[in-house]
């Protein structure tokens, strides 16, 4: 993060800005707007700050900019055009210890102005940094279709009630949920048809049916996160990451879908690595009926779907025996999410009629069914299967599976860093050595494999040798486009 967003109340606080054209004129309304008390100082001065000066809306001094001009300024904003003269005013706020804007030169600006969407109280800014205004810009008009003018009335609402509902609900969470319960049914409903009365009497009548001084039972979400891009979380997954008070989340969650949970929720990790010691799962099921048997709201945030591999199934065991309360939110499965990312169909029209999902690890003495895993006519997806990939391939092979059928491996599934390695059941785990395939990745086996949309080479990151042949495919294109 570059800058931290701040909302800074300038009422009555006295600001600078030097410059004296169209730019200053337009960051002198925006400062006018937020109360601030404003000088403007430039050796030539645009008719329109004329004019808000001989209304005592500014105070307009006609100099050059002189170091020592900024001593009594808290904030200020360089929009005189000529870089040097930018350059020398934040230096002189630089050495003040006085935040400067510095208008289209963000390497000198030590704060930048956001657009903004003002719906006062109710404020949103949206910057890039100062790299791109005009995407903020176009950013910003999206928000405005999104949060109308409404949105004001209910922000100004919720500021008269707030006081009252603090005084009569005073646990923090439990204040969360109160309001959560209101924004989330009729109360914008309400405002949005004009019913300014009915908002108020609904606000009334919920706070006077709250039962929040009693212990509120907790619960825990089995939530499936998907195979790793935000944009395949569902809408309710989403919404549930941005209630919870504690998330429960594995190592295969990517960061991108963390980043859309409560700021200050609980997280904590309990991701299990193959091969290394890690947290149990039963200790992940008595961490989670501990937690929501404390009144939390838990998301319990499971790479994939937590009924695939998931143990989602032991999870919701635990808190119903425990008498717990508990909902499953599925996800869009690796292998779904993974093969789709890739181009790569899983079921194809007299080529593979059928789908197996399995896994060659487990914690029993399990074995798969080689020969019905080796059938023509199906696709078979392993999850964990790359410290068993050698075993795999030749298990299938010796089972009856042709050495020349289609295999590969698609790792980190519709993320950035995604991978796709191909080859066949006789040449993939060399392959696999080769280009030092890690976990998260899923082994697909079947004729439908060479249907793939995506089908030329891609030199490996950081200079690795490239392959020769369309074995190696890259998620870094556009969905649906062939690499070139």
């Amino acid at each position: 993060m570059d800058y931290l967003p701040l909302f800074a109340r300038l009422t009555g606080i006295d600001c600078l800005i030097v410059g004296g054209g169209a730019v200053a004129l337009r960051k002198t309304r925006l400062l006018l707007r937020a109360g601030a008390r404003l000088t403007v100082m430039a050796p030539e001065i645009i008719s329109g700050l004329r004019e808000l000066g001989a209304q005592q809306q500014i105070t307009l001094v006609e100099a050059a900019f002189a170091a020592d001009s900024i001593t009594d300024y808290q904030f200020i904003v360089a929009a005189t055009g000529d870089a040097e003269v930018n350059r020398l005013i934040a230096a002189a706020a630089a050495k003040a210890m006085r935040f400067c804007n510095v208008v289209d030169d963000r390497e000198l600006s030590t704060a930048i102005m956001p657009a903004v969407v003002d719906r006062s109280p109710l404020l949103i800014a949206v910057s890039t940094a100062g790299t791109s205004p005009v995407l903020a810009t176009m950013i910003r008009q999206q928000l405005e279709a999104t949060y109308p003018p409404v949105f004001a009335d209910l922000a100004s609402m919720a500021g008269k009630w707030r006081t009252r509902i603090q005084d009569e609900i005073a646990d923090p969470d439990q204040r969360r949920y109160f309001w959560q319960g209101l924004l989330e049914n009729e109360l914008l409903e309400k405002i949005s048809g004009g019913d300014l009365a009915g908002a108020e009497g609904a606000i009334n009548a919920a706070l006077e049916a709250d039962d929040s001084t009693e212990a509120r039972a907790g619960i825990g979400w089995i939530v499936g996160a998907g195979p790793g891009d935000p944009e395949l979380l569902t809408l309710k997954a989403a919404r549930i990451l941005r209630s919870a008070d504690v998330i429960l989340h594995d190592r295969l969650v990517s960061q991108p879908v963390l980043n859309m949970a409560r700021r200050d929720a609980d997280f904590i990790s309990v991701g299990k690595t193959g091969g290394k010691k890690s947290i149990s799962q039963a200790e992940i099921n008595s961490l989670l009926v501990e937690l929501v048997q404390a009144g939390k709201r838990v998301c319990r945030l499971k790479g994939g779907d937590p009924f695939i591999f998931g143990r989602g199934g032991e999870e919701i065991a635990a808190l119903h025996a425990a008498g717990l309360a508990w909902e499953v939110v599925p996800g869009i499965t690796a292998a779904a999410g993974s093969a789709a990312a890739a181009g790569l169909p899983l079921t194809h029209r007299s080529v593979a009629r059928s789908l197996v999902l399995t896994t060659a690890q487990a914690a029993d003495d399990y074995e798969p069914d080689w020969e019905m895993l080796s059938r023509a006519g199906q696709t078979v997806v392993f999850y964990m299967a790359v410290r068993m990939l050698d075993t795999i391939c030749e298990r299938m092979i010796a089972a009856g599976a042709p050495a020349d059928c289609t295999a590969v491996i698609i790792e980190n599934g519709s993320t950035p860093q995604q991978r796709v390695i191909r080859g066949t059941l006789a040449t993939l785990p060399a392959r696999a050595g080769q280009t030092r395939v890690v976990s998260p990745a899923l082994l697909i086996i079947g004729a439908a494999g060479s249907q793939a949309s995506v089908s030329a080479g891609n030199e490996e990151q950081g200079g690795e040798q490239q392959e020769s042949s369309a074995d190696i495919w890259s998620a870094a294109a556009p969905a649906g486009s062939a690499q070139k």
